[in-house]
């Protein structure tokens, strides 16, 4: 739930040949090769999003089913959890449904909030019944609540590589959110197999997830 100005920005058709500009670790040698990566990731970030909106809705659920029950199996003693989930949008894996289940199984729920840009979200618990009001982007958010910290975070994923860093969409939220937390929750990454990268080029500023579960 970044931020999607970068999502709709136009960028390269294919990965532009600047990679000879970073440190074997991958990451920038220079400010300069910064910006080359940042625009690499928007590229990516645009044929990743119009590659996962062209999957059939069909196709879309039952590899969400697949995530639900991964997820399932990845979440144990659910009573005892706090979990931090998304509102889906832009045909992201749509778990309303594995929600409900995990609140069925004594788990509580809680969606975050954008505040601010440039500044953590706020999660905020909630539960099916309770009001949700339209926030940043459109998307459906509790309308009241304070701020809570989950024991679980699970994030949507634009991108990912073999070492768990996520390319979300490219506001930083995800990150500042978890960096701030005072106590570190679980995170799971959750997204498509078609997905996954060589590698994002992770920054200083990345939070691998703990894991990331693909349909």
């Amino acid at each position: 739930m970044d931020s999607e100005d970068d999502a709709e920005g136009r960028g390269y058709a294919s990965p532009p040949c600047f990679m000879h500009e970073l440190t074997p670790d991958g990451r920038p040698a220079d400010l300069v090769a910064w910006t080359d990566v940042a625009r690499w990731r928007k590229a990516e970030r645009k044929r990743l999003i119009d590659e996962r909106m062209a999957v059939p809705a069909e196709e879309r659920g039952i590899r969400t089913e697949t995530i639900a029950a991964a997820l399932t199996s990845a979440i144990e003693n659910p009573e005892k959890h706090l979990i931090g989930i998304y509102w889906p949008f832009r045909a992201e894996p749509d778990l309303r449904g594995w929600m409900n289940e995990m609140i069925a199984a004594g788990a509580k729920i809680a969606l975050p909030v954008v505040i601010e840009a440039g500044k953590p979200l706020d999660y905020r618990q909630w539960a099916p019944g309770e009001p949700l009001e339209r926030g940043v982007w459109n998307i459906l958010v509790p309308s009241n609540g304070p701020a809570v910290f989950p024991t679980v975070v699970i994030a949507p994923l634009v991108g990912f590589d073999g070492e768990n860093y996520r390319l979300g969409y490219g506001g930083g939220f995800f990150d500042r959110t978890l960096a701030a937390m005072p106590r570190k929750p679980l995170v799971i990454g959750i997204g498509y197999a078609q997905a996954r990268l060589a590698t994002i080029y992770p920054q200083p500023h990345d939070i691998p997830m703990d894991r990331i579960i693909t349909g």
